[in-house]
């Protein structure tokens, strides 16, 4: 070896194709499957009539004087004005999820009592109910959670969350008419 080839700095190959398609794939898996990022008007308007559902529970709550809005329904809300082509931001899994949630909880409770480990088996047996009935709603699973932890009177809390259930799923319904080019709400009622 001469000195000269010594001094030289050593060439990298440019990249293949190959090489090129791969790491385009192996990017494209980690980032290309995520929605695409809303227009920032679409985006106002998803959150702005999420919101104002909320704070129309909130309101009800203070006229009748009984808390309505419960965490649950803040992530329903979530699910019906910002991802409202979801299985799980359909009516059906709305409405029928929470009270699936309902029933379950309060039956967990009524078996086991109102502790942590109560609260996490009835957040499974709902998973299990909405499951099998084809009304797949995560935030049904924290509606159990809650009834277990809070033990509400049912006569109260059942008709509440039923109303506002439906509440969520008219405003979703009306705040899609309301923008031009909003996906419609619901993709199906039942």
């Amino acid at each position: 070896m001469s000195t000269d080839a010594a001094l030289q700095p050593e060439t990298v190959p440019a990249p293949s194709a190959v090489d090129t398609a791969s790491r385009g794939r192996r990017r494209q898996g980690i980032a290309g499957r995520a929605p695409a990022r809303p227009t920032p008007v679409a985006a106002f308007h998803s959150v702005s009539a999420a919101t104002a559902a909320l704070l129309g529970l909130v309101a009800i709550g203070a006229v009748i004087h009984e808390p309505v809005l419960i965490p649950p329904l803040a992530a329903s809300a979530a699910l019906v004005h910002c991802a409202p082509a979801l299985p799980l931001a359909q009516p059906r899994s709305v409405v029928v999820g929470h009270l699936l949630g309902a029933a379950a909880g309060y039956a967990v409770a009524a078996a086991a009592g109102g502790s942590a480990w109560a609260a996490a088996v009835a957040a499974g047996v709902t998973l299990a109910l909405t499951t099998v009935a084809r009304t797949p709603h995560s935030p049904a699973c924290a509606t159990a959670v809650v009834i277990v932890l809070q033990t509400p009177a049912p006569a109260r809390f059942v008709p509440l969350l039923f109303g506002a259930t439906v509440l969520l799923v008219l405003t979703a319904f009306a705040a899609s008419r309301i923008r031009r080019g909003a996906p419609r709400y619901p993709a199906y009622w039942w």
